[in-house]
């Protein structure tokens, strides 16, 4: 199961970069725009993580943080303040009231998503574990190695990414354009027979002897992972 992450963040623009970088990452995102939304969403499904922007419509980031650190159903959920205050004493703040980190904007994803992990792996270590499996298929992301029936399967950068892709999202269907986005970038100009030519050597890559071949085409729409 991908773990889940609720990001109250009233700056729309923001939350929608969010929620696209958490589904690439593995994660569950859902989305809220103000305090008495993020207070109603926890309720109707508890999230693994909060990521909480500290200025919010309605009631504040701070208010929210505090009224889940005080109901016994939401206390020990992680929660990561995401805000433009730096100050010390505003760190400080937030820390004391009850959240579990703290990322100052403007902020890179990356650390954000690094800091996600680490605090699952702190409060809740099965969450947070660096592997995704489908079938005899595991990718190990801590060792950066891909395994198939207990054998070492070698990848270049590009591949790895592929199948890592892949494996997230098992049985959906994904153009060419949609993969060149995810894996290459929408900022990096490449032709679209590029694509081909990686899941090429993907599927050379993964299927040994005997073994069937983990990806699927489908003629007029693009590739899957077998489901």
């Amino acid at each position: 199961m991908k773990p889940s992450v609720l990001v109250v963040e009233d700056e729309d623009a923001l939350a929608t970069l969010l929620r696209y970088n958490l589904e690439r990452e593995g994660f569950e995102p859902r989305l809220a725009g103000d305090g008495e939304e993020a207070l109603i969403a926890v309720d109707e499904q508890l999230p693994d993580v909060v990521v909480l922007d500290w200025m919010l419509p309605k009631t504040s980031g701070v208010e929210v943080c505090r009224r889940l650190r005080n109901r016994r159903e939401t206390r020990n959920v992680p929660i990561i303040m995401l805000t433009a205050r730096g100050e010390e004493t505003d760190r400080i703040r937030g820390l004391e009231i009850g959240a579990d980190d703290y990322v100052v904007k403007p902020f890179s994803m990356a650390e954000l998503i690094a800091r996600i992990r680490a605090v699952l792996r702190r409060i809740r270590p099965g969450l947070a574990a660096d592997q995704l499996k489908h079938g005899e298929i595991v990718l190990d992301r801590a060792a950066h190695r891909v395994l198939r029936s207990g054998r070492e399967v070698h990848l270049g950068p590009t591949e790895y990414r592929l199948l890592e892709h892949f494996m997230q999202y098992p049985g959906r269907v994904f153009s060419r354009e949609q993969l060149l986005d995810a894996v290459w970038g929408s900022d990096v100009y490449v032709e679209m027979r590029t694509v081909d030519v990686h899941v090429g050597r993907l599927r050379k890559s993964l299927i040994g002897e005997g073994e069937t071949d983990p990806i699927r085409t489908v003629r007029s729409a693009g590739y899957s992972m077998q489901s």
